[in-house]
């Protein structure tokens, strides 16, 4: 069978690499003997991986809606010679590297969905695709890095196929749908999905990597931490019932946005007034309040929305019953009701200790000691806590933001001014083969998948 294009020219360097890392693990071999070949096959992809970046950030999809995006990646994939599956969770996609020699199996996963953001950055491809999103017209844009993170696993599948004669163990590299929520409240998608609709039905890896760009860290560097990395997410929905009466007579109804805004004060105590927030930080956000059709109607209804963040599962639970008990006391008061509903989206991400020892050693020898970086506890949250359930995992963040901008005052990742740096790009792709040669170079691990989480 011939080789798969552009992977035949790398084959004969690469080796070189692969019997390296073959000895030991990827840490210990930082030497220059190793990394003239990966450098060869880094800067041979880095074109592609750049144009696949910027074709995907000017053509966003939503999450479950991300059919040109799959397409994308599964044709790629198909180009290397893999046999690919696609609908996994609606749109996801898989497939499945098998090297020469028995050793791990390693799951690589990078998310695709965009959000609903209207792009304001004023780059030549930046995106101008408009969507209705619950309801409300509304931009969509890469706004997270989502475009990097597929055009960077589809780099390393090339890279890897190209040494797939030389390698230990095998490699599933997923594309995931819908990290960022479902379209709906309740709706189960992304990573669960995935899992649910047979991902590792006949195929159980012994760990599972992921990657995200991170505007807080500058370009060239990457950070991650042992143990809890990202708290829980929840998405709350609150509904309070009044009576509509005339704006101007207010006394003849009950009013539910005067009670919206009592109770939109009050939830403010929960976490600063009766939540120890030293043992365990904790955040409580309101982020839509929807109310009424005509300036002079008081209406019978108002909806709030917004999210929980927690590292602690006893914390999360008192805090959602300290919620409920607030605002359906406030609504009782005013002759009205309240309804709370909690819908789990991501449980936390924790890195398993075993894992983030041996991934960060790599980095490391991949990128310099002082390129890499303890991250802090972060209430961003990730439903790459999902895949902990199947085999223990590792996470870690590559810097985005470019020369001469202070991360700390860069447009932060979901912001309509998002601007991820190209330079990103290199690292970013590095890092990911360094913490994949490794682990198929390394002997199973003690951990047991229990131990992610």
């Amino acid at each position: 069978m011939p080789q798969p294009r552009a992977v035949a020219l790398r084959l004969a360097p690469l080796a070189l690499l692969a019997s390296a890392l073959a000895s030991a693990p990827f840490a210990a071999h930082a030497a220059p003997a190793t990394a003239a070949p990966l450098d060869a096959a880094i800067a041979e992809v880095l074109p592609e991986l750049t144009a696949w970046r910027r074709d995907l950030h000017q053509h966003p999809e939503l999450g479950t809606l991300e059919t040109r995006t799959a397409a994308k990646a599964a044709a790629h994939l198909r180009s290397l010679g893999l046999d690919v599956r696609e609908g996994l969770g609606v749109t996801g996609v898989a497939a499945i590297l098998k090297g020469a020699k028995p050793g791990p199996r390693i799951a690589l996963r990078a998310d695709m969905d965009a959000l609903p953001v209207t792009e304001a950055t004023g780059l030549p491809f930046a995106s101008t695709v408009r969507t209705t999103y619950r309801g409300q017209d509304v931009g969509v844009m890469h706004a997270c890095g989502h475009d990097a993170h597929v055009a960077l696993l589809m780099a390393a599948a090339e890279v890897l196929v190209g040494m797939k004669d030389q390698l230990a163990g095998e490699v599933m590299f997923v594309f995931q749908p819908a990290e960022e929520g479902p379209p709906q409240p309740g709706q189960i998608v992304g990573a669960k999905a995935m899992i649910d609709d047979g991902l590792f039905a006949d195929w159980k890896p012994d760990a599972i990597y992921g990657l995200h760009v991170w505007a807080a860290l500058p370009a060239g560097t990457v950070g991650y931490r042992s143990g809890p990395t990202m708290a829980s997410v929840d998405e709350w929905n609150l509904v309070i019932r009044g009576r509509q009466t005339h704006g101007a007579r207010p006394w003849d109804g009950i009013d539910p946005v005067t009670i919206a805004a009592q109770v939109q004060m009050a939830m403010q105590t929960i976490v600063s007034r009766q939540t120890d927030i030293v043992r365990s930080p904790v955040v409580l956000s309101t982020g839509q309040v929807q109310a009424g059709v005509r300036f002079n109607i008081i209406p019978d209804e108002a909806r709030m929305a917004g999210t929980l963040r927690a590292f602690d599962d006893g914390v999360r639970a008192d805090v959602i019953a300290r919620f409920e008990r607030t605002a359906k006391a406030i609504a009782e008061s005013a002759g009205a009701t309240a309804e709370l509903s909690v819908n789990l989206n991501a449980p936390l991400t924790a890195n398993a200790a075993e894992r983030a020892e041996r991934g960060g050693a790599a980095l490391r020898a991949a990128l310099g000691e002082d390129k890499v970086v303890e991250m802090p506890l972060l209430t961003i949250g990730e439903d790459f806590s999902q895949f902990s359930t199947v085999a223990p995992t590792f996470y870690w963040f590559v810097g985005s933001t470019g020369p001469g901008i202070d991360p700390r005052r860069a447009p932060m990742n979901h912001s309509p001014e998002f601007m991820f740096d190209e330079s990103a790009l290199e690292p970013g792709l590095r890092s990911l083969l360094a913490v994949a040669l490794d682990a198929l170079h390394s002997p199973p691990p003690a951990t047991a998948p229990s131990a992610a989480r």
